[in-house]
């Protein structure tokens, strides 16, 4: 039988570090309507997991025999697999490529894969399965906000190691986690810069009712107010939940003759919002959409019909135009099928894979204290291009938009010219303005006060 969460059990699994009286007035929802299954996730994380001291013993991350386990940990079923199924492919991809070029210190990688079945608890029951019973070395995983926020308690108990590869509404920096997605300062902030001098100043905002969304419109009211620009509206849906004419006739009541439409839906909302929207006449040359949680894959599933003209903020786009980004592609197509495509999230998690490869061949060992600390300063040439492990756990990467083309590509419409620095602790929002983090530095670590 389905779970419903409790007002104050969603804010529990949600609240980031702007404290709760962000999400009080606003959080009202509960996870997707999926099956559950045995087990509960904890119910009070901490308010600020980075700078937790956890008590447990560290994990001994031992690689006996010939092979080396690592977790894979993504939504299989429920309205989150449209968008992670294609992450476990890229993650899969990663890994057979280094077996076949001779492993990691000599041993070969053997993914357990586990479905958290786009349901929160079970993330955290599947999390603790990877570690305690398949003993495996890192875990590779994750999608939403609420799945990342349900795990990271029992990654700061075992001491462990998550790689978390989608864009997020940062708020957080934890010693535990290698964040291979964008923060806000790489998508979100950049993507309003645009829209404000391209678009329009009005937006409207809809997302979907977890912590990234909410915590993401947060920030992006903040930079409109400081910029210059509106908030004209803001409305959320469940995961999962395709009711979205009463949205659409909030736009149009707010947005008469057009504006922005701001949008971090998550999972199948989009593919109903998207339809509605077009049949509605909310067309892009009047109402130019934004989304950050829509790529290849999505459009693709979706159909290019609704979202051309449309845009999307992103790292990567398949469109790249980049020798590795061609190895890239010319390898996933090959493995699974020249109809494929590639996105931003199976790229980040694509080359988490490798960064965590490389931290260990440095460290010489799977040890987790040792490959933390070798992961810090690991450079690779990604298809998106040249990317860096920053002291904070968060990689610098290139900036860009899209605007959505017939054939289901992104036209790349905008692109910094260099890597783009991390920023988890957002300078827009009141309490979080001059935090920063440093894993480098054991007495600033995930939470310091900046002199500047």
């Amino acid at each position: 039988m389905a779970k419903r969460y409790s007002r104050r059990k969603f804010i529990l699994y949600g609240s980031a570090a702007l404290g709760t009286s962000v999400f009080l007035k606003a959080c009202s929802g509960s996870g997707p309507d999926t099956p559950q299954t045995t087990g509960n996730a904890p119910a009070t994380p901490a308010a600020t997991p980075a700078a937790a001291t956890p008590t447990a013993s560290p994990v001994a991350a031992a690689s006996g025999g010939d092979t080396i386990k690592v977790g894979i940990l993504h939504s299989l079923s429920g309205t989150m697999a449209i968008s992670e199924k294609s992450v476990v492919d890229a993650e899969q991809l990663a890994i057979e490529e280094i077996n076949a070029a001779g492993g990691v210190l000599g041993k070969r990688i053997e993914p357990i894969v586990e479905d958290g079945a786009s349901d929160w608890p079970t993330f955290a029951e599947k999390a603790r399965k990877l570690i305690d019973q398949d003993k495996v070395v890192t875990i590779f995983g994750c999608w939403t906000s609420a799945s990342r926020k349900a795990v990271l308690p029992v990654f700061e108990e075992k001491k462990h190691m998550l790689w978390y590869p989608v864009q997020y509404e940062g708020q957080e920096c934890s010693n535990n986690i290698f964040y291979t997605g964008a923060a806000p300062n790489q998508q979100i902030e950049p993507s309003v810069d645009w829209l404000l001098q391209n678009k329009g100043k009005e937006f409207f905002l809809i997302g979907s009712d977890y912590v990234f969304p909410r915590t993401a419109n947060t920030i992006i009211k903040a930079q409109l107010e400081a910029k210059g620009g509106k908030t004209v509206g803001e409305d959320y849906l469940q995961l999962g939940n395709t009711e979205v004419t009463p949205i659409i006739t909030k736009i149009k009541q707010a947005l008469p003759n057009g504006g922005v439409i701001y949008n971090t839906l998550n999972g199948d909302s989009n593919v109903a919002f998207f339809k509605q929207m077009q049949g509605a006449g909310l067309t892009p040359d009047k109402y130019p959409t934004m989304s950050v949680s829509i790529a290849e894959e999505e459009v693709k599933a979706i159909g290019p019909e609704y979202l051309k003209g449309h845009y999307a903020a992103w790292n990567y786009f398949m469109t790249v135009d980049s020798p590795a980004n061609k190895k890239f592609v010319d390898a996933f197509k090959a493995k699974y099928g020249a109809d494929r495509v590639t996105n931003d999230p199976m790229e980040a998690a694509y080359i988490a894979v490798y960064l965590w490869k490389q931290a260990v061949e440095k460290a010489k060992t799977t040890d987790l204290e040792a490959v933390r600390k070798a992961a810090l300063g690991q450079t690779l040439e990604a298809p998106g291009g040249l990317v860096t492990m920053e002291n904070n756990h968060h990689i610098a990467k290139v900036v860009r938009i899209g605007e959505v083309k017939e054939d289901g590509q992104f036209n790349i419409v905008f692109a910094t010219p260099k890597a783009v620095s991390p920023i988890p602790w957002n300078q827009f929002v009141a309490e979080t303005k001059g935090l920063s983090c440093d894993w480098s530095d054991p007495a600033k670590g995930g939470k310091f006060k900046t002199t500047t």
